[in-house]
């Protein structure tokens, strides 16, 4: 493989590393909105 194709793979794996890390964040529940849940 040549340096130009190693550079595409290399991007595409941290795009998907980076999407997942990101839906990841988005899904988990936080503990900001459960306390003001509760304060209410």
């Amino acid at each position: 493989m040549n340096f130009w194709v190693k550079i595409g793979l290399i991007l595409i794996v941290l795009h998907f590393f980076i999407g997942f890390g990101w839906l990841i964040y988005k899904l988990a529940p936080r503990k900001k909105d459960k306390n003001k849940d509760k304060n209410v």
